[in-house]
């Protein structure tokens, strides 16, 4: 077994750009020239330690910053790595003023460095890695609790037409498709056979919640996923767009949930988790952040929370199985994904504890 990592450490900052994720630096440097005004070469390229799906990267020039986040080359799974549509709900949200870095080009063209890409600003501030936040005082640990929850309930309150974002995905059905999405693509990454797996996606396209509501969603949204102001509870920006679409609020807002419930990682090299950190100073009970969610957004309840979560746990664990499948080919962002493998059978585990709740 591997040794357990401190995430903070093990995440945090930029490494040298990995040998399977190298490009040409001058024909990026060239076009940026072209395309970006003020972007001013020679430039250093560095790539961020954190990430399981589309490699990052900072780029450096003597007058600013600015991060690039790519397709990963190679093999991939079908519909995944849109770094097209990342890009576009970041260009409109930025122009609706919420907290996202500042979009600067989309470039299709895979003929620069291999693979499609956007360039972004770069924000500096902090990113948590624990969802327990150590380190700070009970009261920012509130802060930053209660920013979390307000942003949620303000992204799932945007306007969609306004933000030019009507035909960001189908409005209805959102949960069964994403069920039927995963299961293709944990079948397609399957590497051994999980008894939970197999019953979870058997009774989820019977059971698959829906409230009615359709909403842009983030879908991975967690605090790691955030950048906090360095001296305030405030998000500079929130990251991570990949999964984005339009879709139940509440589907992605349980899915931040998770965190509560989530298996802790023997090797820490998974999802940060609560469990075990319930007391300490500002971590709210779940069903107090729940009641705030629900204050903002106007709703009297969550109703159908446990096959929500049920969906929400299986879906991850098949996130999770599709990077122990890029492990397979070759094509995974992190140097632990190969960890993975031992996480997406405790996730389904929980996923059917929770589906049992809901009557299954």
């Amino acid at each position: 077994m591997s040794q357990p990592i401190d995430r903070q450490a093990e995440f945090s900052g930029t490494r040298d750009v990995r040998d399977a994720h190298r490009f040409d630096e001058r024909a990026l440097a060239d076009y940026l020239q072209i395309h970006i005004p003020g972007f001013i070469p020679p430039m250093t390229v560095e790539q961020f330690k954190g990430g399981q799906s589309n490699p990052t990267y900072k780029l450096v020039t003597a007058t600013a910053s600015y991060v690039l986040r790519r397709k990963p080359p190679g093999k991939l799974l079908p519909s995944a790595h849109a770094v097209d549509r990342e890009y576009r709900v970041i260009a409109a949200l930025h122009a609706q003023g919420l907290p996202v870095a500042k979009p600067h080009l989309l470039c299709e063209d895979a003929n620069i460095i291999g693979t499609e890409f956007y360039v972004m600003d770069f924000v500096d501030g902090r990113v948590f890695w624990e969802p327990f936040m150590p380190g700070i005082s009970g009261d920012e640990r509130a802060g930053i609790f209660d920013e979390l929850n307000s942003f949620m309930a303000n992204l799932h309150s945007v306007d969609i037409d306004g933000a030019g974002l009507a035909d960001f995905g189908r409005a209805e059905g959102y949960v069964a498709r994403q069920i039927k999405r995963w299961s293709g693509q944990y079948r397609a990454s399957e590497t051994a056979k999980i008894p939970a797996m197999d019953r979870l996606m058997d009774w989820l396209p019977d059971a698959s919640p829906s409230s009615g509501q359709v909403s842009l969603v983030h879908g991975d949204f967690r605090l790691d996923n955030c950048i906090i102001d360095q001296t305030s509870p405030s998000i500079l920006a929130v990251l991570d767009w990949e999964l984005s679409t339009l879709g139940d609020p509440i589907a992605d807002f349980t899915y931040h949930l998770m965190q509560w419930r989530m298996p802790p990682s023997e090797t820490g090299a998974g999802v940060g988790s609560l469990i075990g950190h319930e007391a300490l100073e500002g971590v709210p009970a779940l069903e107090d952040y729940v009641a705030a969610y629900c204050q903002r957004r106007g709703l009297s309840s969550i109703p159908d929370l446990d096959t929500y979560l049920a969906y929400n746990f299986f879906r991850m664990a098949a996130i999770f199985q599709g990077i122990v499948g890029r492990v397979r080919d070759g094509t995974a962002a992190n140097p632990h994904a190969a960890e993975m493998a031992n996480l997406v059978s405790p996730m389904a585990d929980v996923a059917w504890d929770y589906a049992r709740k809901a009557g299954a």
